[in-house]
């Protein structure tokens, strides 16, 4: 652990990001307004005992429409209003494991936007379709009173314990959000799923097409139904350097925050994965090889990879404790030290640190 105990001049550099304020939409809100990952995992739970509730076929599929309601807004972020235009024969393309939203809604300004799902909600939403078609009612057409929806999803809120308002559509969509950002997902293509108008990151978006954003977007969709690993810290950026070495190559690639990061890879890997410039790629750093560091100027050390960063959040265990600290950008990453290490430090929340790990520490995925 390196330790620098002249604390960083807070003037130096304003707080990344209001901690009230929704990154995706520039929204004042407050964290109370929105259910967490755990909640959204609670109502979804709710609403699967709900439907198993049915007392006959008539309310089984009405009930599973209903819930179909909304795992699409649950999973995609769309607006209530959106998933109810939803043709499903139309707007879900089962090969690309795409929804597109806002096509079937000319009055609107916005073009139509493809948002990526899993599998999984691909087989609910064949389900509801088959089962509904059963009874010779239009399968495809999601169309159900608004108010009448708002009414079940507080239902289902009040049956975990939550206010009702934690359970409205537009809570739900932004408790999507926040656990699209704090899962790393870049906030460009957080805000292009949800159909919010993209940050002021020209520089950095320059070096990203459309269709590379969506493709980190389909990567994250799919990473987010498998097993979870002890990777905590996840970057996605796009190969800007490649210096190959005897045995290994340094491989530097451009975040869509505008940050270089640096990774050390052997050759071998560097051809198993075929890099070249251009490459989209994902890259995992474990928690206990990030160390954090207090300083005006950023400290020297041979840490190839160091940034600025503002601590958010502080879990202490009984042997170790965990850090938050949000970069920039916007991306959060995660580190882990023992409880003498913390003691030295004296961290707290909202102190300016530096975020440092290794390039021999970044392992590299291709996107």
């Amino acid at each position: 652990m390196s330790v620098n105990k002249n604390p960083i001049d807070k003037t130096l550099a304003e707080p990344p990001l209001n901690p009230v304020t929704d990154r995706a939409s520039g929204e004042k809100t407050d964290p109370a307004d929105f259910p967490d990952s755990a909640g959204l995992e609670r109502l979804e739970q709710a609403f699967r005992v709900w439907v198993k509730r049915s007392s006959n076929q008539h309310v089984l599929i009405s009930r599973r429409r209903i819930f179909l309601i909304f795992l699409l807004i649950r999973y995609t972020g769309a607006r209530l209003s959106e998933v109810l235009a939803l043709d499903l024969s139309k707007d879900v393309d089962s090969k690309a494991l795409t929804v597109r939203f806002g096509a079937n809604r000319p009055e609107t300004a916005a073009a139509p936007r493809d948002v990526h799902i899993s599998s999984v909600l691909l087989d609910e939403i064949r389900d509801v379709v088959e089962q509904t078609a059963a009874t010779g009612k239009n399968a495809a057409s999601l169309r159900v009173d608004a108010g009448h929806i708002r009414r079940k999803f507080y239902e289902r809120a009040l049956e975990c314990g939550f206010p009702q308002e934690l359970g409205s559509p537009n809570s739900i969509r932004r408790g999507r959000t926040a656990e699209l950002m704090g899962r790393n997902i870049p906030l460009p293509v957080v805000q292009r799923m949800l159909g919010h108008a993209t940050p002021n990151l020209a520089a950095s978006l320059a070096r990203f097409s459309d269709e590379e954003m969506a493709r980190m977007a389909k990567s994250f969709i799919a990473r987010e139904t498998q097993p979870k690993t002890s990777a905590r810290n996840t970057f996605f950026g796009k190969v800007s350097a490649i210096t190959e070495g005897d045995v290994q190559s340094v491989v530097e690639f451009a975040t869509l925050g505008g940050d270089i990061l640096t990774a050390v890879i052997t050759n071998n890997s560097l051809r198993r994965l075929e890099l070249i410039i251009g490459s989209l790629v994902i890259a995992e750093v474990k928690a206990p090889w990030v160390m954090l560091d207090f300083g005006r100027e950023p400290p020297t050390c041979s840490a190839e990879n160091i940034f600025a960063a503002r601590v958010t959040n502080m879990l202490r265990g009984r042997l170790v404790s965990e850090i938050t600290a949000v970069l920039r950008d916007g991306a959060e990453v995660c580190s882990v030290m023992t409880h003498k290490g913390d003691a030295m430090c004296g961290i707290r929340t909202d102190d300016h640190v530096w975020v440092m790990f290794n390039g021999f520490a970044v392992t590299l995925h291709l996107d």
